[in-house]
């Protein structure tokens, strides 16, 4: 498989080189030894003082508590109707390919699916899901499907899937999708792949419910162009235009911001690396906020290092404002690969994958003059979570949850709620 970009360094993103799990860079290594001795190592940290935390985190599951559990969750969590949570685990599974989960509001996880149990099914699901208005579930996988480049797949409430495309069925098609999926007014699908198309370095891509794909965009088609959108999915404007992040190419081969029209034109908003400090390498999706700027954050860069990360705001008409650099003060989080989620009062919340108190990560909140507050340090105590790679969500009463890879009572990943 092709590698979206020359960039070599790696930074501790998920492998995804084959199927099953992926653990291929050096840093990745190193948090599996460190979930391989999360009980022993923590245990530890128990005899020692922790600083106090004003916010309150319980974790709701652990993941690998049953047999046939999935584990290694990489994507955020959405809420029905109900209260009831739902997620992707990107490994484990009755047949090792990855699951996807309902977790009730008291914490009682039940295995919806798990990939792999009929031929050319989807497998390693790294993307989150979402719902239609009857109940059902979209998402995709990464690998699997009739053709081996990742599938895009409907799930009922009842738990029957359907896969309803399977990329690289055609010459230029897309393959490995990381990222979720969104809906148009009319029901049709749209997401990212991060390898494949014309130019093998990801695509932009539309599916109508029947599982009619249309290939939107092949990233590589005009100098300076993006490459590479990672956990990157896209957005919508008020006027249908498609808004992400490439992790690679663009002027300074950092990553890019782009717009894409319905017609399939491109256009690159913003090169990141145009600036001393500037963040690199942007491996999640984008937000906007009441005035249309965008928001998203960068794997690496900004102003203490190539390895630290930012949050950044950028105009609709391409100019960037670094809001915060990570690695700035002591216990600062380091290395974003989700994006972020307003409040109600315009202050910004996401996660680091390292970094904190206790090396574990962090959830963090930004305000809209660019202060930051380290909410929470994973790793604080023996069966916590370590490691966030999804995104946040709020509850009505203003709660946080998400996920971490690792950690939890089985090192196998956890969802968590954060009280303010």
């Amino acid at each position: 498989m092709h590698s979206s970009g020359t960039n070599s360094r790696t930074k501790g993103r998920l492998n995804i080189s084959a199927v099953g799990p992926r653990f291929g860079s050096t840093k990745l290594a190193t948090l599996i030894i460190r979930s391989a001795l999360t009980l022993a190592v923590l245990s530890a940290l128990l005899l020692i003082a922790a600083p106090a935390q004003a916010q309150t985190e319980t974790v709701l599951y652990s993941f690998g508590s049953q047999t046939g559990d999935g584990y290694g969750p990489v994507a955020g969590l959405i809420f029905d109707k109900a209260g009831n949570l739902y997620g992707t685990a990107r490994a484990g599974g009755a047949y090792s390919n990855g699951t996807v989960f309902e977790l009730t509001a008291a914490g009682s996880e039940k295995v919806l699916y798990s990939f792999g149990s009929q031929p050319g099914d989807g497998a390693v699901p790294y993307g989150g899901l979402i719902f239609d208005k009857k109940g059902n579930l979209y998402g995709t996988t990464q690998d699997g499907g009739a053709y081996g480049g990742g599938t895009v797949f409907e799930l009922t409430a009842a738990g029957t899937e359907k896969v309803l495309y399977s990329f690289s069925s055609q010459p230029g098609d897309g393959i490995n999708p990381l990222a979720g999926l969104i809906f148009d007014k009319k029901r049709n699908l749209y997401g990212t792949t991060l390898n494949g198309g014309a130019y093998d370095r990801g695509t932009v891509f539309e599916l109508t419910a029947k599982g009619a794909e249309k290939i939107l965009y092949s990233f590589g088609s005009q100098p300076g162009d993006g490459s590479g959108p990672y956990a990157a999915g896209v957005i919508f404007d008020t006027m249908g235009n498609l808004y992400g992040t490439t992790c690679y190419g663009g002027a300074y081969g950092e990553g890019t911001v782009f717009e894409l029209t319905a017609a399939g034109t491109e256009k690159v908003l913003y090169s990141f690396g145009s600036q001393p400090g500037d963040g690199q390498m942007p491996e999640a999706g984008l937000t906007f906020d009441k005035k249309g700027n965008l928001y998203g954050t960068t794997s690496g860069g900004g102003a203490y290092g190539i390895d630290e990360g930012t949050v950044f705001e950028l105009t609709a008409a391409g100019t960037e404002t670094v809001l915060y650099s990570f690695g700035g003060q002591p216990d600062d989080g380091s290395y974003l690969w989700a994006g972020l989620t307003f409040d109600k009062k315009g202050n910004l919340y996401g996660v680091t994958v390292d970094g904190g108190a206790h090396g574990g990560g962090t959830v963090f909140e930004v305000t809209a003059a660019g202060k930051e507050k380290n909410l929470y340090s994973f790793g604080s105590e023996a069966g916590d979570g370590n490691n966030p790679y999804g995104g946040l969500i709020f509850d009505k009463k203003g709660n946080l949850y998400g996920t971490t890879l690792w950690g939890g009572a089985y090192a196998g990943g956890t969802v968590f709620k954060l009280v303010p």
